[in-house]
């Protein structure tokens, strides 16, 4: 059934720190009713975000009576609830809404929420919350099923955007693409998946295995990608997800412009030949892995200006770029297809 959300962002409605408000605004466009944010009402949200058309951006709940669930839509840092927050949450808790909630910091464990939401029979969904404990074995996945992976030469860079655009255009294709997703937007989006940054650690691996497991029955799938093998922050949950999807081709995300890791300024990147090497180094542990086409994010630069840095990616790593936003995903769409009729993956 298809849901009516409000997304609360807060002051936040930016496109990096309202990543959540913005995949569900591009991705489920007819489920979201409104975002949230007092600082911006009356504005619309494609003004903030790029996205969402008409979207109203509203001051209070009862401006919109008919939705029926309630979004963070917004990452805070270190996944913490704002206390500001608390107040709005029961707002709509009381107002019979079901939360939806992707921050590391779970409604589920707070006896107030809980005791609202039975009061008022409503769920409160904490995406992130995993009892997953299995550790990775190795298995032998289906031999005919292509699985391609986002990588990322940074965090928060549109490794969701590019699997989510790259799964939709190879469906519209007539290919039967499957979307796995691994991060908290993905699983709101798609409706299911595994959270892998909030898998304990030595299961992250296995959790990424299962995810192949429960999907392999499609030709291709296209599994998220999270955090950055370079970022200090994130590399653990990068490196497990790698090798427990073993997939056979990469496609790597940038954003055009960034210079250093994101949140640590003191730290540079390092350059995209050295991050494609380190990623198919890792990725081809017991099997090959090679990069097969580049995503650009290009939304801080001029067209003009992105266009001419794509060029020079593609004529230094001799591989397909596109920016999937402002040219849609074509020629990865070409690689890929490429890649899947080509015998460089099929190996036992």
């Amino acid at each position: 059934m298809p849901r009516s959300m409000v997304l609360l962002t807060m002051g936040h409605t930016d496109p990096r720190r309202a990543k959540t408000a913005t995949g569900l605004l591009r991705f489920c466009p007819d489920e979201c009713v409104a975002v949230l944010d007092p600082e911006n009402a009356g504005r619309k949200v494609s003004e903030l975000l790029g996205v969402g058309g008409d979207t109203p951006i509203i001051a209070k709940l009862s401006e919109v009576p008919q939705a029926d669930t309630f979004v963070l839509g917004i990452a805070t840092p270190g996944g913490k609830i704002p206390a500001e927050w608390r107040t709005l949450i029961m707002e709509a808790i009381s107002n019979g809404m079901e939360v939806l909630n992707g921050l590391h910091e779970f409604l589920s464990d707070d006896a107030e929420f809980v005791d609202a939401a039975e009061k008022h029979s409503v769920q409160i969904k904490d995406v992130r919350k995993n009892d997953f404990r299995e550790i990775a074995q190795r298995p032998k996945f289906r031999e005919d099923c292509l699985r391609i992976h986002t990588v990322g030469h940074d965090c928060s860079v549109g490794k969701m955007l590019a699997s989510l655009e790259i799964t939709q255009g190879l469906q519209s294709r007539g290919r039967d693409a499957q979307f796995v997703a691994t991060g908290q937007t993905g699983i709101m989006i798609a409706g299911d998946g595994l959270p892998l940054d909030c898998v304990a650690a030595d299961f992250v691996s296995g959790a990424a295995e299962q995810l192949v497991l429960d999907n392999e029955s499609h030709e291709i799938l296209v599994i998220e990608g999270q955090g950055s093998l370079v970022h200090p922050s994130y590399s653990q949950v990068t490196l497990g997800l790698l090798q427990g999807a073993q997939p056979h081709g990469l496609i790597m995300v940038f954003e055009a412009g960034r210079e250093n890791v994101a949140g640590l300024k003191h730290v540079p990147l390092l350059s995209l030949p050295k991050q494609r090497e380190l990623f198919e180094t890792m990725g081809s542990l017991y099997r090959p892995c090679e990069t097969i086409g580049i995503a650009m994010n290009g939304r801080k630069l001029p067209e003009q200006q992105a266009n001419e840095i794509a060029g020079k990616v593609s004529e230094m790593l001799e591989l397909p770029v596109c920016d999937v936003v402002r040219d849609g995903p074509q020629v990865l769409l070409d690689a890929i297809e490429q890649f899947h009729g080509s015998s460089r993956w099929r190996y036992s």
